[in-house]
């Protein structure tokens, strides 16, 4: 393969394709965050590496935004979805696939009884704050700085002064009022605010914030939020869509041992499909059986994603990918830390190994106030650095491992990124 600077000035094919999406693309892009990540197009993916339209390959440790957690184009999910969508891809009805994938998430999980699939995180998280004020008969909810759940007007926002705001333009500023935004790993914050209203509906959060930092929460703080929403009649909501099933085969609820009321799944959990879903006690899901919430959608449970859901949860069970994927973070965690430390340079790298966050300052990150002390500028322009030398990660800092990640990838990874270290400080 090519292996050559992308970030410099270029006459190649992925400069021709995005000076043609420019015209007909706003910003050449079908999403925002993509707006951040050089202009670089691919060919395809394999396993844990990518290839662009000019024949350049690198590391992938992106991978997708987290879906391709088997890798890209796993074999056994892909004929799995071939196999099934050649009978038909939606029926405006219900399919055995849609039946055999509920039951093998439930057992997977444990907790939950039921689930409803969806296609998006972001809309299986609006299913569930409207189900919990369905249930309790309020309408607010707490959530967390630096936490995401999805790009709708009640729950995207950015912070300023340390208040949460609307964070696009066309927002209805007064929907983020809904909510009320706290500092995560504070348990006092929560307490002080439920004993201030009596008109919250829930408590949702990233259980492990992994969007940003990959924090973990910090001893009792889930136990903490558990007994809170217990006595305070409130619905515990993990949006698990990153966590989920990449964590652990039963997502941060498993790994932590604390249980939500209901939980939004997405990401890792069909192989790269996109397909969402929530899961939560029957008590609360049969309003949606019911009709008296309603979640709706075209594109629900269609034979790929239930296909795609099936597979992927039948190949985490008979051939679970959790200690492979820890060990192999873990190493490659160390692995930056010494190159970095070698180069002189003060990179902080934390977190879970499957998701763990790297970037420049001093550590730990605790909360998102201490995450914003990292030199984020600094980072994003390593990362160029990175990319250059065939190393595809995400300028925010995360990096996700997959199955697909062998001992010579890490290997050649870190050459990779002692390659990056020496021009960043050259």
């Amino acid at each position: 393969m090519n292996r050559r600077p992308m970030t410099s000035g270029r006459a190649d094919r992925s400069g021709q394709l995005d000076t043609r999406a420019k015209r007909v693309l706003p910003g050449g892009v079908n999403s925002n965050v993509r707006l951040l990540a050089p202009p670089v197009f691919f060919d395809h993916g394999r396993g844990c590496r990518l290839v662009d339209v000019d024949g350049n390959e690198y590391i992938d440790y992106l991978l997708g935004q987290g879906p391709n957690f088997l890798g890209h184009a796993p074999a056994d999910i892909l004929n799995a979805v071939d196999e099934a969508s050649r009978r038909g891809m939606l029926y405006g009805a219900q399919h055995p696939l849609e039946v055999e994938a509920a039951e093998l998430m439930l057992d997977i999980l444990e907790w939950p009884e039921q689930i409803r699939f969806g296609v998006s995180g972001s809309e299986s998280v609006q299913a569930a704050l409207r189900l919990a004020r369905a249930v309790t008969g309020r309408t607010r909810f707490i959530r967390f700085e630096g936490h995401y759940h999805g790009w709708f007007d009640n729950v995207l926002v950015k912070m300023e002064d340390g208040q949460a705001v609307a964070a696009s333009e066309g927002q209805v500023a007064h929907h983020v009022d809904d909510s009320i935004t706290l500092p995560w790993n504070d348990i006092s914050a929560v307490l002080e605010t439920l004993a201030a209203h009596d008109d919250i509906a829930a408590v949702i959060m990233e259980p492990v914030m992994l969007n940003a930092g990959s924090i973990e929460p910090a001893p009792g703080y889930l136990e903490g939020m558990r007994e809170a929403c217990d006595s305070h009649g409130l619905v515990l909501i993990f949006d698990e869509v990153i966590s989920g099933f990449r964590v652990a085969a039963g997502g941060a609820a498993q790994r932590y041992g604390v249980i939500p009321d209901l939980a939004t799944y997405g990401k890792a959990m069909a192989g790269g499909w996109p397909v969402s879903a929530l899961a939560g006690r029957a008590e609360m899901m049969e309003r949606f059986g019911t009709g008296a919430v309603n979640h709706s959608g075209t594109f629900n449970a269609s034979v790929m994603a239930c296909a795609a859901t099936a597979a992927t949860l039948r190949h985490l069970i008979n051939d679970p990918p959790y200690e492979t994927i820890a060990s192999r973070g873990e190493r490659l965690m160390a692995g930056l830390r010494q190159l970095a430390s070698d180069h002189g340079l003060d990179l902080n790298v934390q977190g879970v190994p499957m998701a763990f966050h790297a970037g420049f300052g001093d550590g730990p990150v605790t909360d998102y106030r201490s995450l914003g002390r990292l030199d984020a500028a600094r980072y994003n322009q390593f990362t160029l650095a990175l990319i250059d030398h065939g190393v595809w990660a995400a300028s925010r800092g995360i990096w996700y491992l997959s199955a697909a990640h062998e001992e010579s990838d890490i290997d050649e990874t870190l050459e990779r990124v002692d390659g990056a270290m020496k021009a960043a400080v050259s």
